[in-house]
């Protein structure tokens, strides 16, 4: 089994000054409903792992969270794709959770909701919290310069390992031109 887990903000959809808060904030990065799908029909099972801090920050409550997460999954399976499955951190930074990126806590649970093992999954993100919490987990790990990508890179804080795409759809471009265990260390 082939997992796919992907931060949400600047790696599925545009990052938004705060937070997404609404349904209609929620909007698609180019390509990555595509990329979703091409996914979904390549064989991986794709998850999503999201910090939402401002749950506990009383931003907004579960209902309106679980009603972006309909758009998205209604948005991704109009363009022939499926997320099989939504994680969350509601925590802030503050309260030291074992759940929130970059710690793997929510990475490791969706590994074993679907039986799947570090060495055939594959994070992707655009922070440095996602790229940790993939390392962590023990998953390939891919940073994307959309969103806040290129800031980390810049910055020179990419470790070892971490493959460098554009986007999500050129991670896609990746996993599904390469066999599980033939990936590149980083491709930049």
């Amino acid at each position: 089994m082939k997992l796919v887990i992907l931060d949400r903000e600047g790696v599925l959809n545009r990052v938004v000054e705060g937070y997404v808060l609404k349904p209609e904030q929620w909007e698609p990065l180019p390509g990555s409903l595509d990329a979703v799908a091409r996914l979904h029909h390549g064989g991986f099972r794709v998850a999503v792992a999201t910090n939402q801090a401002a749950l506990s920050r009383g931003l907004f409550d579960m209902a309106m969270l679980n009603a972006i997460h309909q758009r998205m999954c209604r948005m991704v399976e109009a363009a022939g794709g499926k997320i099989d499955a939504v994680a969350i951190c509601p925590h802030s930074p503050e309260q030291d959770c074992s759940c929130r990126k970059p710690r793997p806590g929510m990475l490791l649970e969706l590994m074993d909701r679907f039986g799947a093992v570090p060495a055939r999954t594959t994070m992707v993100g655009d922070t440095p919290a996602d790229v940790h919490a993939g390392l962590a987990a023990g998953c390939r790990t891919w940073l994307v310069r959309s969103g806040h990508g290129q800031a980390m890179l810049d910055g020179g804080q990419l470790p070892p390992h971490v493959g460098v795409c554009d986007d999500l759809s050129g991670v896609a471009d990746q996993l599904l031109s390469t066999p599980v265990g033939d990936e590149p260390a980083a491709a930049t």
